[in-house]
C-alpha cells in the first residue's frame, strides 16, 4: 500500500512540473505579433513550376504536361545568389565523392572530321578512250586482256578498212601527178583517220597500199574496258579500249546532306584501305559535284591521291576522313558535358559554392572533342563534365538535394542520460 502511495505522489509531482514548464515556454515566446501575421499573409507564391521541368512555369496552380501537380515557388525560397528554380546544392564532400569536374565555356575553332567511304577510280583527266575513225575489221589484237600495261608507241591492233585503203590510193595518185596541193590534202585525210605519221611516210616512200593499218598506244598506262577480240567489226561509235594512268587516282566518296556545307575544295583528306592495313594515304578534295542524290540524300565528292607505287587500284573500297577546319571561333564546350534528350539538349551549369543548375542549350556543329553552343551559355560559364546526369536529374525535379547531404556527426548529438539503476524498480525481474 505504501508503494502505491509513493507512485501516485511521483505522478502528481510530474504533472505539476510539466504544467509549470509549459506555461513558462508560452510566456517566453509570447503571442504572434501583427507584423508576423502580415508577413505570413504576404508570402504568396511567385509562380508554379512543373516538378520534372523547372522551365515549365504558370501563374496559377494546375497540372504539368506529365499530369503532376505544379509546385509553388515563394519569394523567400529564391534569393539573388540562388540560380532560381531547379538549382540544387550539395556539400563539398559529396562533390568530391561524386567526382564532379567542370570546364569553362570558351571560344575555339571546331575541327570537324567527316568520315565516309569511297571507291578508287582512274584519274579521268588522264584516261584515254580508243575509238576507230572508220568502219572495219580487227585483223590482229596485240592486247589480250584488260589490265595489261602498255607503253606509248606500242601496237594495239591492226584494222582492215576499205576507207583507209581508198585514202592511201588517193595519196599515191596525188604523188604520181606531182600535185603538191593534192598530196597535202591526201596526207591530212590519212592523219584525220588516225593513220600514224610513220605509216604515211612509208607510203610516200614505197607507194604501196597496205591492206591493214596498225594503231599504236597514245600514252603509257594500263588497259581497261577491252571490248573487242580479233575479227570484230568496229565502227566510229565503238569503244575499243581505254588506257588509264595509275600515277594518280581519284576516290569518289559521298557526304551526307547535313555535312555538305563543311566541304570545300582543297581540304586535306586521310584514306585507309583494308588492302594495306596500317597505311595511310594523304590527299585533298579535288571537286564537289553540284547535285544531290535524291535517293541517298548525299553529295558526291571527288578526292585526289598520289599513287607512285601503284598500290591503289580502281574499284578498291576505301575509308576516308575529310578534315574540315573552321576558320571562325565559336562558343564550345566538351561533348561529354552535353546531355542529349529526345527533344532538347542540356548542360549542368556550375554556379559555385556547391550549387548546380540544369539549363537548356541550342547546339550547332560537332567535332571529335567539342560541340558548338549557339544559345543558352555565355563565355566563361562553368559546365559540369562528369556526374552531370545525376545533377540534371535532381535539378529537373527541383530537389534541394537533402538526400545527398552528409550525415550529421554523431559526436555533435546530445549525449544520452546514463541509466540510474538505483532508482529503477527491478522487483518484477527474475533471474
Amino acid at each position: 500500500m505504501t508503494q502505491k502511495k509513493r507512485n501516485l505522489t511521483f505522478l502528481a509531482v510530474g504533472i505539476f512540473t510539466g504544467a509549470v514548464l509549459t506555461a513558462g515556454i508560452s510566456n517566453l515566446t509570447g503571442p504572434a505579433t501583427p507584423d508576423q501575421g502580415a508577413q505570413k499573409h504576404e508570402n504568396k507564391p511567385l509562380y508554379w513550376v512543373a516538378p520534372m521541368d523547372p522551365n515549365y512555369k504558370r501563374d496559377k496552380p494546375g497540372k504539368s504536361p506529365m499530369g503532376m501537380d505544379l509546385i509553388p515557388v515563394y519569394p523567400d525560397g529564391v534569393s539573388a545568389a540562388d540560380g532560381g528554380a531547379g538549382t540544387v546544392e550539395i556539400s563539398p564532400a559529396v562533390v568530391n565523392n561524386l567526382g564532379v569536374r567542370t570546364v569553362v565555356a570558351t571560344h575555339a575553332a571546331l575541327h570537324s572530321e567527316i568520315k565516309t567511304v569511297g571507291y578508287v577510280q582512274y584519274d579521268e583527266d588522264q584516261l584515254v578512250h580508243v575509238h576507230p575513225r572508220v568502219e572495219g575489221w580487227i585483223e590482229k589484237l596485240y592486247i589480250k586482256a584488260a589490265g595489261d600495261p602498255v607503253k606509248a608507241g606500242e601496237p594495239l591492233y591492226d584494222i582492215y578498212a576499205p576507207e583507209l585503203v581508198n585514202a592511201q590510193e588517193e595519196l599515191i595518185m596525188a604523188l604520181s601527178r606531182n600535185n603538191t596541193r593534192l598530196v597535202t590534202a591526201a596526207a591530212d585525210r590519212l592523219k584525220s583517220l588516225r593513220v600514224p605519221d610513220a605509216t604515211i611516210h612509208t607510203l610516200k616512200k614505197t607507194r604501196k597500199v597496205s591492206q591493214t593499218i596498225t594503231i599504236f598506244a597514245p600514252q603509257d598506262g594500263v588497259i581497261d574496258n577491252l571490248n573487242i577480240r580479233e575479227g570484230f567489226f568496229v565502227s566510229p561509235g565503238t569503244t575499243i579500249m581505254s588506257i588509264g594512268i595509275l600515277d594518280q587516282v581519284w576516290v569518289e566518296a559521298e557526304v551526307f546532306e547535313r555535312e555538305a556545307f563543311l566541304i570545300t575544295k582543297g581540304l586535306p583528306v586521310t584514306m585507309t584501305l583494308d588492302f594495306l592495313p596500317g597505311q595511310d594515304w594523304q590527299g585533298q578534295v579535288d571537286y564537289i559535284y553540284p547535285t544531290l542524290d535524291e535517293t541517298t540524300r548525299t553529295v558526291k565528292v571527288r578526292l585526289r591521291f598520289d599513287n607512285k607505287d601503284h598500290h591503289l587500284k580502281p574499284n578498291m573500297f576505301a575509308q576516308v576522313v575529310i578534315h574540315a577546319e573552321s576558320e571562325q571561333h565559336t562558343l564550345v564546350v566538351p561533348k561529354e558535358a552535353l546531355i542529349r534528350t529526345g527533344n532538347s539538349d542540356r548542360v549542368v551549369l556550375a554556379l559555385g559554392e556547391g550549387r548546380f543548375k540544369s539549363i537548356e542549350v541550342r547546339t550547332g556543329r560537332f567535332d571529335p572533342q567539342n560541340v558548338e553552343i549557339l544559345s543558352g551559355l555565355n563565355m566563361g560559364d562553368k559546365v559540369v563534365t562528369s556526374a552531370q546526369f545525376l545533377l540534371d536529374s535532381e535539378s529537373s525535379k527541383t530537389s534541394d538535394f537533402k538526400r545527398m547531404a552528409p550525415p550529421a556527426d554523431m559526436n555533435d548529438t546530445a549525449p544520452s542520460t546514463p541509466m540510474n539503476h538505483d532508482t529503477m524498480d527491478h522487483s518484477n525481474h527474475t533471474m
